[in-house]
């Protein structure tokens, strides 16, 4: 990477493994940690906006490869892993960010619906836990960060269903935490607030109102962007953080404080 583009090299000579990495959050942690010199795989079900991400890393000398696929079906996320193992030689960390919105009282979701979000909030990241961790407990190191949100950490009204994964994320992370940690592998949470993503907005349009009263109740005042987001994921990642592990960090401009 060009030296206009670096920062710390805080991830310098790290592979990573972005889920959901085409828009939002993931993209612009994509661009937080190659800043940081992580080599990345990037991966999201839809490969147009993969390859555009791709090709501004790249074009500040960035390693950063892409692949396809869906996080609710076992074999893609198989092949996530392995490509990314395949392409890199192994799996040093990860940053499990694919998910779903929902808005609707619980007893207004359909059951459709709440099927499908279970399906990739829930059973997505339990699936891309696994085989992350087949391959970092081989290696005997490796650190996970699965994005869960302040709904995981506290309830409001209109998005029951949503929430309730995220809780689920919450669950699933200290677990594995307690699983993994003797065979050297780390795993935590994010918990961000509202972010000025496309996800954020579809709640501005399900719940009115709702997004700005969570800011105005924010001690900072502000929403919270996806590079902030990114920057927590990179300490959790990095080695700076080796004695971390099972937390859950709000980043969420004080929010949950």
């Amino acid at each position: 990477m060009t030296d206009e583009g670096r920062t710390t090299g805080l991830l310098e000579g790290k592979t990573v493994l972005i889920v959901g990495a085409s828009a939002g959050i993931g993209a612009d942690s994509a661009r937080v940690l190659a800043r940081h010199g992580a080599r990345l795989m990037l991966a999201a079900r839809t490969r147009e906006p993969l390859d555009r991400i791709a090709d501004e890393l790249t074009g500040t000398g960035a390693d950063v490869d892409v692949v396809t696929g869906d996080i609710s079906v076992a074999d893609d996320v198989a092949r996530l892993v392995d490509a990314t193992v395949a392409r890199f030689g192994g799996l040093d960390g990860a940053f499990n960010n694919a998910a779903m919105t929902q808005a609707g009282r619980l007893d207004e979701v359909s059951e459709a619906d709440f099927d499908r979000i279970l399906q990739v909030n829930v059973k997505g990241t339990w699936l891309c836990l696994r085989e992350e961790l087949r391959v970092m407990r081989a290696a005997g190191s490796g650190s996970i960060v699965n994005v869960s949100s302040i709904g995981g950490l506290r309830g409001s009204s209109g998005m029951g269903a949503y929430q309730a994964t995220k809780h689920a994320v919450i669950g699933l992370t200290r677990t594995a935490a307690h699983d993994n940690g003797p065979v050297g592998v780390r795993v935590n949470a994010l918990a961000p607030g509202p972010t000025e993503t496309p996800m954020l907005q579809q709640t501005r349009e399900a719940i009115p109102g709702g997004v700005e009263a969570r800011i105005a109740a924010t001690p900072l005042r502000k929403a919270g962007t996806g590079s902030e987001v990114g920057e927590a994921a990179a300490w959790l990642l990095s080695d700076l953080a080796s004695h971390i592990s099972g937390v859950v960090l709000p980043v969420d401009g004080g929010f949950s404080a």
